[in-house]
């Protein structure tokens, strides 16, 4: 028997945690609170002056306040988190989504505290953050990047010459950063410096650093993800894809499991090699491949996201695993509990990003009392959420509020129910996306499945030509 196969036949064990301190909010803050209950472990919480009165604070077991209410002064305060979890003398810390969840940094700031950072340790981080190394790094591991510049692109001037090698049109994007933060769509050499120059702007304020590279910009591409996870021993799994099209501004609204364009000999095929490509780079906890497929089926790399996704839970219930569980077991030292062979997708799942938002005043953000919240009770329906009746939304951060997650033995019957749970969730006093989630439930393209990036610009831009007769 091979090392490795001696390995994953005696899995191991490592010494549980007895506290993990939570260092995110809302929705998430309580889905970790809850896998830290399910293991045993104790969870602190850290919250801001803006979150005092948030939910999620009534289920951990102890709350810590780390700052005022912009997320500088507290969630992305290091000193003030890492003194917190040593206070409380958490052996762990978990960072959830966004806010410092892919910061290097703060990973190596934790181990210097001999506190252990529930995801990825932080050279992978950086390899990983940096995109232009990051498409270098996973093209000699064998997953094709989109084409695009070599590397980063230092002036306007290499930008065309790059440009004007793959053809327009073309996509900025900030090397340091997602999230659609330093992205700019260009159609052409005469927009190229105001977009290049905007960019560099836009990306120096959100990553602090402005460097851009630039790839073609594949027109009707499908975003498809496929969710990782690895041990500290090199085993690495993949969980199958997420299809996540449905944005708008390069921010997913809508996921689903599995995705309508994938069948199971290119997931398998493709997830072997993702599952290698992590492996080899000596990744460790959970993580996300991100894939963009051109309208001629080719799959082609996009970035990795090292962290655990906000959409997570549509891969749970189709595989019926817990990945923030086995973020906890892999961070206590453990080898995998599960290997790919014993990974399967059963039935369909859909996720809806539910936000504080308008969707008809350009997304804007709409905090403030919520004065009625009912979510629907259905089978095969979950909702992760950290909101309640009476709850007041703060201004301050991501306008997400709750998650609603629905399963079904097909496609079809899974986008009916989760419609109708839609339909029966009550929440008034604030503006959010449910009636947009119904009218993209609704869409024929999106029940056909033959649906990409531009579904939510081109379903607005119909919205808009019946507002106006």
């Amino acid at each position: 028997m091979t090392i490795l196969g001696y390995i994953m036949s005696e899995r191991k064990l490592g010494a549980m945690f007895r506290s993990i301190l939570v260092a995110n909010r809302g929705e998430i803050a309580l889905r970790i609170i809850r896998a830290c209950h399910d293991l045993g472990v104790r969870a602190v919480a850290v919250y801001s002056e803006a979150d005092r009165s948030s939910p999620h604070l009534e289920a951990a077991d102890e709350a810590v306040c780390i700052g005022g209410a912009r997320s500088s002064e507290s969630y992305l305060n290091m000193e003030a988190i890492i003194q917190a979890a040593l206070q409380k003398e958490c052996q762990a810390l978990h960072p959830g989504y966004g806010f410092l969840a892919e910061n290097a940094l703060f990973s190596a700031l934790c181990a210097q505290s001999k506190i252990t950072f529930i995801g990825p340790p932080p050279h992978a981080i950086r390899l990983m953050g940096d995109k232009a190394r990051a498409r270098r790094t996973m093209k000699e591991l064998g997953l094709d990047p989109i084409p695009g510049s070599e590397g980063v692109v230092r002036s306007v001037e290499e930008a065309k010459e790059a440009a004007s090698a793959i053809g327009y049109p073309v996509l900025l994007k900030a090397s340091a950063g997602g999230g659609g933060k330093g992205m700019r769509v260009v159609e052409s050499e005469r927009d190229l410096e105001h977009a290049f120059n905007e960019a560099c702007l836009e990306a120096e304020k959100a990553f602090g650093n402005p460097s851009l590279y630039l790839e073609k910009y594949i027109v009707n591409g499908r975003h498809i993800e496929f969710q990782v996870i690895a041990d500290a021993y090199g085993n690495a799994i993949h969980l199958g894809e997420r299809e996540c099209s449905i944005q708008r501004s390069h921010q997913k609204l809508l996921e689903e499991s599995p995705s309508p364009v994938i069948d199971a000999g290119t997931r398998n095929q493709l997830g072997s090699r993702v599952a290698r490509a992590v492996a080899a780079i000596g990744y460790v906890n959970a993580g996300t491949v991100e894939f963009l497929r051109d309208e001629d089926g080719n799959l082609y790399f996009m970035e990795m996201n090292t962290r655990l996704q906000v959409e997570h839970p549509v891969t749970e219930m189709v595989t019926g695993f817990d990945i923030v569980k086995e973020q906890i077991r892999v961070a206590a030292n453990c080898t995998l509990s599960i290997n790919q062979d014993e990974v399967n997708l059963t039935g369909h799942a859909i996720e809806c990003r539910i936000n504080a938002e308008d969707p008809e005043n350009g997304f804007k953000p709409d905090p403030g009392k919520v004065e009625k919240f009912e979510p629907p009770s259905f089978d095969s329906v979950r909702i992760d959420t950290h909101v309640r009746t009476g709850y007041t939304i703060p201004p301050f951060y991501d306008s997400l509020i709750c998650k609603l997650i629905g399963h079904g033995s097909t496609r079809k019957e899974t986008i009916e129910r989760v419609r109708r749970a839609l339909e029966n969730f009550t929440i008034s006093g604030i503006k959010t996306t449910v009636p947009l989630h119904i009218a993209i439930l609704s869409s024929p393209a999106f029940q056909e499945g033959s649906y990409s990036t531009r579904f939510i610009p081109e379903l607005l831009e119909a919205w808009e030509r019946e507002k106006n007769g």
